[in-house]
C-alpha cells in the first residue's frame, strides 16, 4: 500500500505493491513500514500519515513471520517484531520511539517533535520512554492466554498506577507536552486502543477518554486507522 500527500483521506485503499528489487536502492525511493494492524506499528504509521510523507506499507503476519508479499520477514527484520521501517536507502529501522523520531526528523516544519538537543525534546524522549517501558510492556500479559488470571489482575493493577500519572498530565494540557501533538501521542493513543480491545475499564480517567477521542478527530491518524482496518470510512 503505497500513500501520497495529496490523496484525499478517502481516496486510500488497500493494494500490494510490486517492489523489484536492485543490488543498490537509489534515493528518493518511499519508505516502507511493515506493520501490523492495530500493533505498535500504528504508532509510526499515524506518524508517516501525519508528515504528509510519501511512503508504502507492507503487512506482516506475526504468527507465521511472513510479509503479505510472501517474504520471510526475519530476514527484514530479525527481531521478528513490529515496526520495522525501510528507508530510501535500504536501510532498516526498528523499534517504534527510534523510528518516530527518525520521521518527525525529516519534516521539522510540522513540529511533531522539538529540535534536537532541545530540553523539549528531552522530555519527548521521556514520555516515549515511559510510554515503551511502563505502558507498551505492561499491556503484554494481557495479551497472552497461557498468563493466568491472577497475573493479569496484577498487571491491569500496576497499569492502573501508570494511568493515574497519564491522566495527572493531561489536566492541564491537550497533548503530552502541551499544546502541539507530538509523536508521543501517537505512541499513546497506539497503546490507549488495546484498552477497547482488552476490555480494560477505563472509567476511572475521564480526561484520558476526552484525550483519545480529540487525538482520533486528527485526520493523520484517521488515514492510518483507515488504512489498517481499524475504523470504517
Amino acid at each position: 500500500m503505497r500513500y501520497h500527500p495529496k490523496q484525499r483521506q478517502h481516496s486510500y485503499r488497500m493494494r500490494f505493491c510490486v517492489v523489484h528489487v536492485f543490488p543498490l536502492f537509489r534515493k528518493n525511493n518511499p519508505m516502507k513500514l511493515y506493520f501490523s494492524p492495530g500493533a505498535c506499528s500504528l504508532s509510526p504509521h499515524i506518524v508517516l500519515c501525519e508528515a504528509g510523507l510519501v511512503f508504502e506499507t507492507e503487512k506482516v503476519n506475526l504468527s507465521k513471520k511472513i510479509t503479505a508479499g510472501g517474504k520471510d520477514y526475519k530476514t527484514i527484520n530479525p527481531k521478528g517484531s513490529v515496526p520495522a521501517l525501510q528507508l530510501d536507502d535500504g536501510q532498516i529501522l526498528t523499534e517504534g520511539p527510534a523510528i518516530v523520531q527518525y520521521i518527525a526528523d525529516l519534516v521539522p516544519e510540522k513540529q511533531l517533535a522539538p529540535v534536537a538537543g532541545s530540553m523539549a525534546r528531552y522530555r519527548l524522549m521521556e514520555s516515549l520512554n515511559f510510554i515503551s517501558s511502563e505502558l507498551h510492556k505492561g499491556f503484554s500479559p494481557l495479551f497472552n492466554s497461557e498468563v493466568p488470571e491472577l497475573s493479569k489482575q496484577m498487571a491491569r493493577d500496576a497499569l492502573a498506577v501508570r494511568f493515574d500519572i497519564v491522566a495527572h498530565q493531561l489536566e492541564s494540557a491537550e497533548y503530552l507536552l502541551g499544546g502541539q501533538f507530538t509523536v508521543a501521542d501517537a505512541y499513546l493513543f497506539t497503546i490507549l486502543n488495546w484498552t477497547g480491545m482488552l476490555q480494560f475499564d477505563m472509567h476511572r480517567w475521564p480526561v484520558i477518554a476526552t484525550y483519545q477521542a480529540r487525538v482520533a478527530a486528527r485526520p493523520g491518524v484517521r488515514a492510518a486507522m483507515l488504512a489498517e482496518g481499524l475504523i470504517k470510512g
